[in-house]
């Protein structure tokens, strides 16, 4: 069981995200299909998905350090 998520990335990934539309955030950093959730930390870990909607579609900026203060949003984290 992992106390910490793996870092999958030291910068952000911009992705094309519509309105409405669910979609699952990778916490772990076990995913394959970073920065969305592949049902990786179901095996050994105790980290869950994060779902998420966006009110507006457009590019948003997602984190893949796992050190964000407002998951599933970069917040420059990763820089320090």
């Amino acid at each position: 069981m992992e106390d910490l998520p793996k870092c999958a990335a030291n910068t952000p990934e911009g992705v094309e995200l519509e309105a409405g539309k669910p979609y699952f955030w990778c916490s772990c950093g076990l995913s394959e299909k970073q920065p969305f959730c592949d049902g990786a930390h179901k095996n050994g870990t105790d980290f869950k998905s994060l779902k998420f909607e966006v009110e507006e579609s457009g590019k948003k900026w997602l984190c893949q350090c796992k050190k964000t203060r407002t998951p599933p949003y970069c917040d420059g984290s990763h820089n320090s």
